[in-house]
């Protein structure tokens, strides 16, 4: 007789395939519900689901394999949840005051959010008594990955106003472009910097025992901001590309070679007991 009780507790989270095929689903019906109706009150529905589906799924397929007993479940939403929110006010207010425009501006975007999310992955960390270089990685991602979600919801919100000569017009088509968009870019950005980031200031802290920031995390900040700062400045998808690979290639490098290499096998389920 299989123990149903045992089952239930030990998968807590569905497949991530199934949080992105049901939101994906979702975010299609709720457009095509809009585009029928023309219910503006559909509009934040859309925002939501478009923006928060890719950067969910990254997080529920940390949780759907098996997960370093360093990193537990609370921890990851809160980086997730605290982290996005306040990061993206703390940026927000440091933005204001300090960016400028053009190319330069880009840079001071990506210096500014940068830090921020670096910041937020030490507090988040703050706690631990052994450091993995993969669990910076995830824990920087998931920093990355909920900025991303809530700065993908203002980028689309925005979208949302077209101005044609002197008229202001409300266009669905340009929320779905650019939450496809940003959708698609969200694993190659904040989530990509972050967690380069996050693996730096872990791999300085394992080797003290404690949180601790040397010149291979500087080096790393000014590496991901340079990056973010290249990605804002760009307009072309060629662009995007060839930035989302210069970052790419290293993250997964490290990933397969820290900390045993290899990748993470999914989550054991319990046998079944008489």
């Amino acid at each position: 007789m299989i123990d149903s009780a045992a089952l239930k507790s030990e998968r807590w989270v569905p497949a991530w395939w199934g949080v992105l095929l049901i939101g994906l689903a979702l975010w299609i019906a709720t457009i095509g519900v809009a585009a029928i109706t023309h219910n503006v009150i559909l509009l934040p529905t859309i925002v939501m689901l478009g923006s928060f589906m890719i950067p969910v799924t990254a997080v529920v397929w940390y949780l759907d394999h098996d997960p370093s007993p360093a990193l537990s479940p609370r921890r990851i939403l809160s980086a997730f949840i605290i982290g996005g929110v306040v990061g993206i006010l703390a940026a927000s207010i440091l933005e204001y005051w300090l960016v400028g425009i053009g190319v330069l501006g880009a840079l001071e975007v990506g210096l500014i959010e940068e830090f921020v999310k670096g910041v937020f992955v030490v507090l988040v960390a703050l706690g631990l008594r052994t450091f993995h270089v993969r669990d910076g990685i995830v824990l920087g991602a998931t920093v990355g990955f909920g900025f991303a979600a809530l700065e993908s919801s203002g980028y689309a919100l925005a979208s949302l106003f077209v101005v044609q000569g002197h008229v202001l017009y409300l266009s669905l088509t340009s929320v779905v472009v650019t939450e496809l968009i940003r959708g698609v870019l969200a694993p190659f950005g904040h989530g990509m910097w972050s967690a380069i980031l996050g693996a730096a200031i872990f791999a300085a802290s394992a080797r003290h025992g404690r949180l601790r920031l040397g010149w291979g995390v500087l080096g790393a900040y000014l590496v991901v901001a340079v990056l973010h700062g290249a990605f804002d400045a760009i307009s072309g998808i060629l662009g995007y590309i060839v930035v989302s690979v210069i970052g790419l290639i290293p993250l997964v490098w490290i990933w397969l070679h820290s900390d045993g290499g290899g990748v993470l096998p999914k989550r054991r389920q319990p046998s079944p007991v008489a």
